[in-house]
């Protein structure tokens, strides 16, 4: 009996605690107590109800996340290893090991790691469904039917399955789709991290008397292109420009941006259809040449949703000229490319324009033809959250000194009327 040892642990876990400080692992403790006496399990294990609770996400993929976290024992206890084990992956593995861990949680029917697109579908299903349960303005509603198919034709399946019909997504075509679909990856790395705001939408506010319906911009497509940004730039964005209310107008378009403090987002639905634009980082200004930074991006949000980014293969980022008279400084707004060969531009006139392929954002052509005309083009200003605390403090700061100097000028006027 004095022999008796107690069962090795695992090494698995061994690792995973050293990836902790130990003001993490005490949270974590304190996590896993929580849920497993809500799981009325005399602290010793999280059942699958209260954990799907804890994540905020029932369905199928919330399923299939509890057996990647209990390491597919099938016995429905989740026990503080299974934890610490699973977040030592999620949150501080290598950027390879959280990828692999992603796309085995994506194998939601758990066939053997092989993602199906009937598999995706439930996926993008699921997610779609949870931020459309998230408060955001009323003016991001959509329609009753959900957009699933803009992300899933992002997609490419080039893996065989023996015996079976049709090709699943290999692991490089999951990571080359998160590329594309960042918000999608940025929202699954984000379900052990309930309170991470990066599965957040932004919300749209304009004008009461708006009818949100003409609106170009929905909620998960705001959800689509913020998964680009950073939370600040994520939070709240404004309507600054509509074409079917301002006009198609250039200068009524520069005029209304004017005060935009912030990041804008261009967005034009053309008279094909399709639906993209670009994230301009900073504001469109009267310029000869072009400027920007690789914070700018393009996207695609009709008939699929797509994120460009820019490779560093040249600087060309943004383009704003206006009432320059020589044939080589088109008049317009405009990313990527060259001068006159642009990746995206949209003539002063906002008549018309083009879209190429090149090298500044590696993008395709972004509508079906070259040529493209506009049908509709909206701008939304980013509000963010630092600036406007900062803008917010200057007003204090502002109204403070105020304060002082007339506080000082009532004092001199005092010892000025006594003095008499």
């Amino acid at each position: 009996m004095g022999n008796a040892q107690s069962p090795a642990a695992d090494p698995r876990f061994t690792s995973a605690t050293r990836l902790f400080s130990q003001t993490e692992l005490d949270d974590v403790k304190s996590l896993f107590a929580s849920l497993a006496a809500q799981s009325q399990s005399d602290g010793e294990y999280i059942s699958l109800s209260v954990f799907k609770v804890y994540i905020g996400f029932e369905g199928p993929l919330g399923d299939r996340l509890y057996d990647l976290v209990t390491q597919n024992r099938k016995d429905q206890k989740l026990t503080f290893e299974d934890l610490v084990i699973a977040k030592g992956t999620y949150e501080k593995g290598t950027k390879d090991e959280i990828d692999e861990f992603l796309y085995q949680l994506c194998d939601v029917d758990g066939d053997g790691n092989l993602v199906s697109r009937s598999d995706l579908e439930a996926v993008i299903s699921g997610i779609l469904d949870n931020i459309s349960s998230q408060k955001v303005d009323e003016s991001s509603s959509a329609s009753n039917q959900k957009p699933i198919s803009i992300f899933l034709d992002a997609a490419n399946f080039t893996k065989d399955n023996e015996g079976n019909c049709g090709k699943s997504m290999s692991f490089q075509d999951f990571r080359n789709w998160c590329q594309l679909v960042p918000s999608a990856r940025k929202f699954l790395a984000s379900l052990l991290k309930p309170s991470s705001p990066s599965s957040q939408v932004p919300i749209l506010t304009h004008q009461e008397d708006i009818d949100s319906s003409i609106l170009l911009l929905k909620k998960e497509h705001a959800w689509h292109i913020g998964g680009a940004l950073s939370h600040l730039e994520s939070s709240e964005w404004k309507l600054l420009y509509h074409s079917s209310l301002n006009g198609l107008s250039f200068n009524t378009f520069l005029g209304n941006i004017s005060n935009a403090e912030g990041p804008t987002v261009l967005i034009i639905k053309d008279k094909e259809g399709y639906i993209y634009g670009g994230y301009a980082s900073q504001p469109w200004e009267r310029h000869a040449d072009f400027y920007g930074d690789m914070k700018s991006f393009l996207f695609q949000l009709y008939p699929k949703a797509s994120i460009y980014r820019p490779t560093g293969a040249n600087n060309n980022i943004q383009w704003c000229s206006a009432n320059f008279s020589s044939d080589s400084i088109p008049n317009g707004i405009g990313f990527g490319g060259r001068a006159g060969h642009f990746n995206l531009f949209i003539s002063a006139n906002f008549d018309n324009g083009h879209t190429f392929t090149g090298p500044t954002f590696n993008n395709p052509c972004l509508s079906k033809n070259n040529r493209i005309y506009p049908e509709v083009i909206e701008c939304w200003g980013i509000v963010q959250k630092g600036a406007q605390q900062e803008k917010q403090d200057g007003v204090k700061g502002t109204v403070l000194e105020r304060f002082k100097e007339d506080r000082n000028m009532l004092n001199l006027v005092g010892i000025a009327n006594s003095s008499n």
